[in-house]
């Protein structure tokens, strides 16, 4: 009685998307830490705006990255479609990594295997690609996305093999 829903651990079915800068330390060494902190400041603007947009719910920014939960897939690949035009004139790439499964918000954290599974699939992303599970694929139906296989892939720490899609643009 009395505790929210983030307190009881209560799992939501929710759409992880998982953004990042692609050769952030390599692009820090090369421009230096006031650059960097500058560009890391604009970056940020502008992939909250993004997430803002399709009303998606940041829970952190990972350094050079962002974790936001979205309560629908297609919102979540929307936001994540913007992603990488809004850097490009910073001279960044991001890549962005999309799963859907159930989720525990505890003290504004999501956790879960859902959210390790995003966290994989955002990690075989290339330099501007938005990636989505097989899971995520599949509700995206009638959306009017088109995707392609990427095939299936061993996600680390996780087990079977689990279909990629990659998110034409």
């Amino acid at each position: 009685f009395g505790l929210s829903p983030e307190e009881l651990g209560e799992r939501v079915l929710a759409t992880i998307l998982f953004s990042d800068i692609v050769a952030a330390t390599e692009t820090l060494a090369r421009i230096g830490d006031r650059a960097w902190a500058q560009l890391l400041r604009e970056h940020n603007v502008r992939i909250r705006t993004a997430i803002d947009r399709f009303r998606g719910l940041e829970l952190d920014t990972a350094g050079d990255g962002f974790v936001a939960l979205f309560d629908g897939a297609a919102k979540a690949v929307r936001a994540a479609l913007l992603m990488d035009p809004s850097v490009a004139d910073l001279g960044i790439q991001v890549r962005v990594g999309i799963h859907t499964g159930e989720v525990e918000v505890v003290g504004g954290r999501a956790r879960g295997v859902a959210v390790h599974t995003a966290a994989r699939v955002a990690s075989l992303a290339a330099a501007g690609e938005v990636l989505v599970s097989g899971t995520t694929c599949d509700l995206l139906d009638g959306s009017n996305l088109a995707l392609e296989s990427r095939g299936e892939h061993e996600l680390k720490g996780l087990s079977g093999a689990r279909p990629i899609f990659a998110v034409r643009r």
